[in-house]
């Protein structure tokens, strides 16, 4: 049996091997039944998630994409969505619960217990981008006066409803984190061996306000499972995991790319998004870069007493603009990328001048010499100088201008994204149009 053949067998209503679709659904990853149920109409989820017991119910739900899990919350009874919320992880129905609309929450809460209405409260309270945010109250805490048998039987009663016990917390009595230790250093120690012992004290951990994004980059870096997270006062309130480190790494990587070609971010996949929200999201850089292009069409005016002088000059202008804006949005790419890896930071700006310089003379040179040919064959000895100049200075401008403006941006506290597409392009072309035309009245006047 397959994901088509439970998909036509449900379309048609048949119920007779009901039996077989759970069992199908049964040996199946829960991620791979979360996108069959988001690839197919939404009646069909809800009887899909019928055949699954409760607890893999909660782990299918949390797979699924937010808006879908807020659509499918609104169209079961609040005490069934009760159930599958407080199966779930706790930083996932933290996630749910701020989308939900204040109806949708004002339903939901009472049918949860105290302590998870409580948890979720704490949880949802938290800044959007902060660790806070993204962090789960599923972690493991130990104390440092138990032994490593006490310590192990402890976590293996509490392992079902922990994230990871593969590291657990130690905490002081006013519950400050203390150090952490390891599962395989419990196991491997005599068991009479205390905690305060064997454990980690300099633990690493992250604040409650720090952005998300660092902290994402902080277990990539350590490569951690998880860190710890704290408040002011050094208590532990919860754990950001490797998975949804991940997340917001892939988040803030979509959100660049958006911005890399001049998209405005967009609050739902692109597969889900309406046709109002594509043209939101990319029609006021575009009109803003139409009015910039304005200038390359004043520069073009400008000199043209020259052009018409020289007209084989035209032939050249879509290439030698083109190679700059090439240029440019090769370098802003390599910078945008180095400073959201921590690889360049805006005091390294004159550093990289000095190396993006030689490296943008080399290419501007390489390019002259191949269109030299082209350019003496087209319109003669004078045309082809002037345009292998200008190709080495449009080269050099671009590079210079893709390398810089991710850096001016950051000085500005905004996102350098922003400088590697079409920005980059257009004050490229504008750059590129003066560059060329002006060596062209200077050699050929």
């Amino acid at each position: 049996m397959t994901f088509d053949t439970l998909a036509r067998e449900l379309e048609s209503g048949s119920d007779a091997d009901a039996r077989i679709n759970r069992e199908f659904l049964a040996n199946q990853h829960a991620a791979d039944i979360a996108q069959f149920i988001t690839d197919h109409p939404a009646d069909i989820d809800w009887q899909v998630l019928d055949m699954l017991d409760l607890p893999r119910q909660s782990e299918v739900f949390g797979y699924l994409d937010r808006d879908l899990q807020v659509e499918l919350a609104n169209c079961v009874p609040r005490k069934r969505l009760a159930e599958i919320v407080t199966e779930m992880d706790s930083d996932d129905r933290a996630d749910l619960f701020n989308a939900l609309s204040e109806r949708e929450r004002e339903a939901l809460l009472p049918a949860l217990s105290h302590a998870e209405r409580e948890d979720i409260r704490r949880l949802a309270s938290y800044e959007e981008g902060t660790a806070g945010s993204i962090m789960t109250s599923d972690y493991a805490v130990l104390t440092p006066e138990l032994t490593a048998r006490q310590a192990l039987d402890k976590l293996r009663l509490e392992a079902p409803e922990k994230e990871t016990i593969y590291r657990a917390y130690v905490v002081d009595e006013d519950r400050k984190l203390a150090g952490s230790v390891r599962l395989q250093d419990l196991i491997l120690v005599a068991p009479a061996t205390r905690i305060e012992k064997i454990m980690e004290r300099n633990t690493l951990a992250v604040r409650v306000d720090e952005d998300q994004e660092e902290v994402a980059r902080k277990i990539a870096h350590y490569d951690r499972l998880a860190l710890p997270v704290i408040d002011a006062d050094g208590r532990i309130v919860g754990i950001v995991t490797h998975d949804d480190a991940l997340d917001v790494l892939q988040e803030e990587a979509t959100e660049d790319f958006h911005k890399s070609s001049s998209v405005t971010g967009l609050a739902e996949g692109i597969k889900q998004a309406t046709i109002f929200m594509l043209y939101r999201a990319r029609v006021a850089w575009l009109v803003l870069l139409v009015f910039g292009n304005i200038f390359s069409g004043a520069g073009i005016a400008y000199f043209e007493d020259t052009i018409a002088a020289h007209l084989a000059l035209l032939f050249f202008l879509p290439l030698l603009i083109a190679s700059g804006g090439n240029a440019g949005a090769q370098a802003a790419t390599l910078m945008v990328r180095a400073m959201a890896t921590g690889d360049v930071r805006t005091k390294d700006w004159g550093r990289m001048l000095g190396r993006e310089t030689l490296v943008a003379l080399l290419l501007g040179l390489t390019m002259a010499v191949a269109i030299y040919g082209i350019g003496a064959w087209r319109g003669g000895i004078e045309i082809a100088g002037v345009v292998s100049v200008s190709m080495i200075l449009i080269v050099l401008a671009g590079s210079l201008i893709g390398m810089t403006l991710p850096f001016i941006l950051t000085r500005l506290k905004l996102d350098p994204a922003t400088a590697s597409g079409p920005l980059v392009t257009s004050i490229c072309d504008i750059v590129g149009v003066v560059i060329y035309f002006s060596i062209a009245r200077m050699a050929l006047f």
